[in-house]
């Protein structure tokens, strides 16, 4: 079983598909916990109907799938702030892909 550091290391190296950082790097990654074999991402979301949520949830899969293609992961969604949504367009304004 992975731990949270590892997780958390492992999801550090998946990119955004459209902003050239990190889903950890942009806050998006709000919580690793890893409890009775499962381990539970919380994705923080800029706002709750971004179009590639189904994506995001299939790279946190993947990333951590690569480390443990057995781990029992479940994702949930939390909605950012308006200070970590700043924080956040500030980051895409930088580097964004398209």
């Amino acid at each position: 079983m992975l731990t949270k550091e590892q997780v958390m290391q492992a999801l550090s190296k998946t990119t955004h598909p459209e902003i050239d950082y990190s889903l950890v790097d942009l806050g998006m990654i709000k919580d690793v916990r890893v409890q009775q074999g499962t381990i539970h991402v919380t994705i923080n979301l800029p706002f709750p109907e971004v179009p590639i949520k189904d994506h995001l949830v299939q790279m946190v899969k993947n990333a951590i799938a690569k480390k443990d293609e057995d781990a029992e992961v479940e994702v949930t969604f939390a909605t950012m702030n308006e200070a970590e949504r700043e924080e956040f367009r500030r980051k895409a304004a930088e580097k964004w892909k398209c």
